[in-house]
């Protein structure tokens, strides 16, 4: 394959055509010089001359082909620089895309964990949903989320009526416990002053059974 089909960079063409022409130039000039000294022409010196003009004109060739070489290596430089920098670019946009598919992939396992999570709310004993509906008419047209975040505060606001009755109700059981325990107290009271009163009965009923003497009679024969 030829170097032309090759090399297509249009900034290396000018030297490839450069070195190609220099090269024409330098075999012409060694053909001149084997042609001189193969035969002897003539005049010597003007053969002397025209090798010299072919000699002046192939460095000629070879300091522009100098100065596309170094033009090409600078160029050459420029292009790895650049690429250098492409690859810095690719491998910054490739590092931002793996973050990407890890964001992505850590995303997707939270909406999986979330869709798959028991949540609390479904366990609550709520009315159902027509009943709900029925009480609250206004809830009628709302959409699955509203509609289950408002049958939560309604349990919750139902949770809270019944807390305040409980409450209510154990303290009037405290008021009620408080109450049978002050009678039972004044009851134990009342018993110790009976006993005490009997106690100090008891000489006046022995004094009553002394003093006291039964009578009979009797009645169609009968002693009463």
């Amino acid at each position: 394959m030829a170097v032309e089909q090759i090399v297509t960079d249009p900034a290396l063409i000018p030297a490839l055509e450069t070195c190609s022409n220099t090269l024409g130039q330098a075999h012409q000039l060694i053909d001149l010089l084997e042609k001189s000294i193969q035969s002897p022409p003539s005049n010597p010196q003007d053969a002397l001359q025209d090798a010299y003009r072919q000699q002046r004109h192939v460095y000629s060739l070879l300091a522009q082909l100098r100065g596309l070489n170094r033009e090409a290596i600078l160029n050459v430089r420029s292009t790895k620089q650049s690429t250098a920098e492409a690859r810095q670019e690719i491998d910054r946009l490739h590092l931002q895309l793996q973050n990407l598919y890890y964001e992505q992939r850590h995303l997707s396992g939270e909406i999986a964990a979330c869709e798959s999570y028991d949540h609390s709310h479904l366990s609550l004993p709520l009315i159902p949903v027509e009943e709900f509906i029925a009480l609250h008419p206004e809830h009628a047209d709302s959409d699955e989320h509203e509609l289950t975040v408002a049958r939560i505060n309604h349990e919750h606001a139902e949770r809270e009526k019944l807390e305040q009755a409980r409450q209510e109700l154990l303290k009037k059981k405290q008021a009620l416990i408080a109450e049978n325990k002050k009678r039972k107290e004044d009851l134990a009271s009342l018993d110790q002053d009976l006993e005490r009163f009997i106690d100090a009965a008891k000489p006046i009923q022995k004094i009553f059974e002394k003093v006291y003497v039964p009578v009979t009679r009797k009645v169609n024969g009968e002693e009463k």
